[in-house]
């Protein structure tokens, strides 16, 4: 299982997640780094704890600001793989997401996250533009519901929704409640991504979200997921690099 640190980001630094209160998020203050800057970060966790592949969740964006490339180009020229979830809502976005990373080799998945989308058509079409092997389905989930203000969606339980995104061609899942995020209360959404592994043996699944240590990295593989997120136990030493899986 691949372990992805999970960075959040806004102003252009990176910030410390709890539980989805992202007005109250702070500049992230880690052992791993000098200080909080993009760039010092990736060199942190890469050179610190040898991970390499990020999911980077650019805050602004999906409050609806325009990316911020200016710290995606940071966190690549130090190194790194990403994941952006930039809140892509149709194919315009997307658009302008791509042409934004037009020389980026280094982006290996863009996050359509179901908190943005405008609807099941919009996710197929973002499908259509970037790839199936780049876009990545993230099934956001508030105490357990799905975030969801598309009105075509209201209604709809969690795996309804996995379902249609992988009739609409998602072949890489993230399941994340960000209620979770930060609060050091174990993953809740196992019970689900075992549901979701038995249904779609053939998807990459990924979740994340209350990761206290090494016994829930093994518990997140065991319900058959293939990576996890992790933030806070990696930069307070709970998860150090001795407790990581060969080939994060």
């Amino acid at each position: 299982m691949h372990i992805l640190p999970a960075v959040d980001l806004r102003g252009g630094v990176v910030v410390h997640a709890v539980a989805g209160r992202r007005d109250s998020y702070r500049p992230l203050v880690s052992p791993l780094c000098a200080n909080p800057e993009p760039a010092s970060i990736a060199r942190g966790l890469i050179d610190r704890l040898g991970l390499t592949t990020f999911y980077v969740a650019d805050l602004d964006a999906i409050a609806g600001a325009l990316p911020d490339a200016n710290s995606y180009r940071e966190l690549l020229q130090a190194g790194a793989t990403l994941w952006i979830d930039a809140g892509l809502t149709d194919r315009v976005s997307a658009a302008r997401l791509l042409a934004l990373l037009a020389d980026e080799a280094g982006v290996t998945g863009v996050v359509a996250g179901l908190e943005s989308l405008a609807g099941p058509i919009a996710l197929a079409e973002i499908v259509a533009a970037i790839g199936p092997e780049r876009t990545i389905f993230s099934l956001d989930l508030l105490h357990g519901e799905p975030r969801t203000a598309a009105p075509e969606w209201q209604g709809r339980g969690a795996e309804g929704f996995v379902a249609e995104a992988v009739a609409a061609g998602v072949r890489r899942v993230i399941v994340l409640d960000v209620t979770a995020v930060g609060v050091d209360q174990g993953c809740p959404t196992l019970d689900l991504c075992r549901r979701l592994r038995a249904a779609y043996p053939e998807i990459e699944l990924t979740t994340g979200g209350g990761v206290r240590g090494p016994d829930d990295l093994r518990t997140i593989a065991t319900a058959g997921c293939n990576a996890a997120l992790v933030a806070t136990a990696l930069h307070d030493g709970r998860i150090s690099r001795f407790h990581l899986p060969d080939g994060t």
